[in-house]
């Protein structure tokens, strides 16, 4: 199969690179390209080249499927593509339509010049992967845009818009129709013999760089950065490409490359690319089943979390009415929203023109009348069964009848809710997490009589809201709160033991978390966290740690008040005596000795009960797939993506060590903590996730 076409326009040939879905550089790209090239540039009736992707595509990045084999690249490689293209005494010229990432744009990169789609977006997204670009992309990169840019750029992946990219040098013009305009381009080109652009050669960016920046920087995401390879290497490369010569700054390039693609987090990372991916796919749900049009958008509750909850349809483009039956509330919701916004235009994150088109999609109401038209309703009121029933009750008499009613509930019984409507088929729960305009999971939960087309009418919305979103079963804290309880829970019986509030919250930064459980806890209210456990009913065989509750009562509810787990100045968490006695008291009340504790103890003792846990779920199918926990994890309570996911790590580590753990503390933790039947097998037979057959 043709994968490169060769089409002559007259003393131009474009070769356009047609290997759908998305022109990946894939074995068949590559040799393709490369034969054209040579064809082209061999041909003495050619006096230029244009390089572009069918249906309106350039390549939008390397075949990661290769990748994610771990076999060496069949060649040619892209650096011999580019190699080929550098070479060529007649102008190349790229035509970047629609998204070109990764190796697709470092492709573009090595042609003498880029006429980009003014609707196109660039970037170099490979530490996303824990890659770095490595076919040249650090080195072009900053030759073209400077370092300042490129430090930015790569290390956080983003996506360049395309004005955005003229600016910084990367393209050298806009068009509408991009592809006439890149051959006319290089027509101009070779009729005024213009002098060919090798940007590998190109120095007026790099010139009299001070180290200074490059040691800033590297302080700079040391705390967002932190365990993580990639994002340093990175930093080295942009370094070396102003303070090397050529040849060296290419080799320390590729060598950073080989050892991040050879390094454990680049694993970890890939699984977590393809497990998002599969996260989308529901067995039971055929791609036959269209999604209801979505139109308009009601949410009910105009709090921090409906507000954001809004935000998030206002910014997809929908219309969407807040509801709080108090004028007061909703104007004070709404303020919160125009604050919010606010900030997002003072970080530079969005534009006021942005803002101001969310904002007129957004308008409040006091009356349960006005959701009549919508064509999803969203509750965002109070965590409480009985205020949630009453709520779907009223909306059950006024929404129109293909109207989807979805709840936010972090834990509570979706069939319950459902129960108290004549529509049990149209209600799911659409988790969101706080803050809700921020953060990028939504954990959409399938009651007993969720209809499939509502299912995938939620899934279908979560990806235009820009959401990684998650189908998870009906049970108490569906997948990510049901096996948080046992996280929190057990770093207070860790607290009685022995450990310090700071040694445990340093062991798992250490390990890759932006805040540990007890810091989390301090964030989010102690009373928060001690309401909801209070809520919970537990077996009999085991108790919950009274220090939660001993700090609440001497009004320690975290950084709200100033004093938590720890004392606070500002948002700064100082270890407190205070808090060092009240946990001694309670060891002593308790009989438990204490003792130094080990930081691997703490690690695993904390992570393992989640594997655990984990495991049951994926056997219960409240998960469809252990990598779904894993996307959940990773992208709504902290886990580090570069370690995969807990069910990822686990396997990682061995499944067997887990057992172990469980097996170890269920004596004295009681029968929830037993090691699950599934873990137990899996652990038996060496075998992994995959097994199971509902892993990608």
């Amino acid at each position: 199969m043709t994968v490169v076409n060769y089409r002559s326009e007259a003393d131009v040939v474009v070769l356009e690179i047609d290997y759908p879905p998305v022109n990946a550089l894939s074995h068949p790209v590559r040799e393709g390209l490369l034969e054209g090239l040579r064809k082209a540039g061999a041909d003495p009736l050619v006096k230029a080249i244009v390089i572009a992707g069918a249906q309106g595509t350039f390549p939008a990045g390397a075949d990661l499927n290769e990748m994610a084999s771990g076999l060496v690249l069949k060649a040619p490689i892209t650096r011999e593509v580019q190699a080929q293209m550098e070479a060529t005494p007649k102008p190349v010229v790229a035509a970047i339509a629609g998204t070109a990432l990764g190796g697709g744009f470092e492709l573009a990169l090595a042609c003498h010049w880029r006429i980009a789609a003014t609707s196109a977006k660039v970037g170099l997204p490979e530490v996303k992967l824990g890659l770095i670009p490595g076919a040249g992309g650090t080195q072009r990169f900053t030759r073209l845009a400077g370092p300042e840019a490129a430090l930015d750029a790569l290390t956080s992946g983003t996506h360049i818009p395309a004005p955005r990219a003229l600016e910084l040098g990367l393209v050298d013009a806009l068009a509408d129709d991009v592809v006439v305009e890149a051959i006319a381009f290089a027509r101009r080109a070779a009729q005024e013999d213009k002098p060919l652009r090798i940007v590998s050669d190109a120095a007026d960016r790099i010139t009299g760089v001070s180290p200074e920046l490059f040691a800033a920087f590297r302080k700079k995401i040391q705390a967002k950065a932190r365990g993580q390879l990639a994002p340093f290497r990175i930093i080295d490369s942009i370094e070396a490409a102003c303070t090397q010569p050529k040849e060296a700054a290419f080799r320390i390039e590729r060598e950073g490359f080989l050892e991040c693609r050879d390094s454990p987090q680049r694993k970890a990372l890939v699984h977590v690319f393809f497990a998002e991916r599969e996260a989308r796919k529901i067995p039971d749900v055929s791609s036959d089943i269209k999604p209801l049009p979505i139109r308009k958008a009601v949410v009910i509750g105009a709090g921090t979390m409906g507000g954001g909850i809004a935000m998030n349809f206002a910014n997809a483009g929908i219309p969407v009415a807040l509801l709080e039956l108090s004028r007061e509330a909703l104007d004070r919701g709404l303020g919160l929203i125009q604050k919010n916004y606010a900030a997002s235009v003072a970080r530079g994150s969005l534009t006021q023109a942005r803002v101001d088109e969310a904002l007129s999609l957004i308008h409040g109401i006091t009356d349960y009348g006005a959701a009549a038209d919508a064509d999803i309703v969203v509750e965002a009121v109070f965590e409480d069964m009985k205020v949630k029933r009453e709520v779907f009750e009223k909306l059950d008499g006024v929404a129109a009848p293909h109207a989807i009613l979805a709840t936010n509930t972090s834990t509570l019984d979706i069939d319950a809710i459902a129960a108290a409507t004549s529509r049990p088929e149209k209600v799911v729960g659409t988790h969101f997490f706080s803050p809700a305009n921020v953060m990028k999971l939504l954990e959409n939960v399938r009651g007993k009589h969720t209809a499939p087309q509502t299912i995938a009418t939620v899934m279908a919305l979560g990806k235009r809201l820009s959401k990684v979103v998650v189908l998870a079963g009906n049970c108490d804290g569906f997948i990510g709160n049901r096996m948080l309880q046992f996280y929190s829970g057990e770093a207070e019986f860790l607290l009685e033991e022995g450990a310090t509030p700071e040694q445990i919250d340093r062991v798992i930064e250490g390990f890759g978390f932006a805040m540990g459980p007890l810091a989390v806890r301090d964030l989010a209210g102690n009373d928060v966290g001690f309401m909801i456990r209070k809520s919970r009913r537990i077996p009999a065989d085991e108790r919950w740690s009274p220090i939660l509750q001993r700090l609440v009562e001497q009004g320690r509810l975290g950084q709200k008040t100033g004093k938590g787990f720890y004392r606070y100045e500002g948002r700064t968490r100082i270890p407190d005596p205070e808090v060092l006695s009240l946990i001694e008291r309670v060891s002593s009340e308790l009989g438990i000795r204490r003792r130094a504790i080990a930081d691997q103890e703490i690690l695993e003792r904390l992570l393992h009960p989640l594997v655990n846990e984990g495991a049951k779920i994926v056997d219960e199918g409240i998960a469809i797939r252990a990598g779904d926990i894993d996307v959940v994890y990773v992208n709504g309570y902290g886990f580090p993506a570069f370690r995969g996911g807990p069910m990822f790590w686990a396997e990682e580590i061995g499944l067997a060590n887990v057992v172990e753990t469980m097996r170890r503390l269920a004596p004295s933790h009681g029968t929830r903590w037993r090691p699950a039947a599934l873990l137990e097998r899996l652990a038996a037979s060496g075998e992994g996730w995959n097994s199971l057959g509902k892993n990608a």
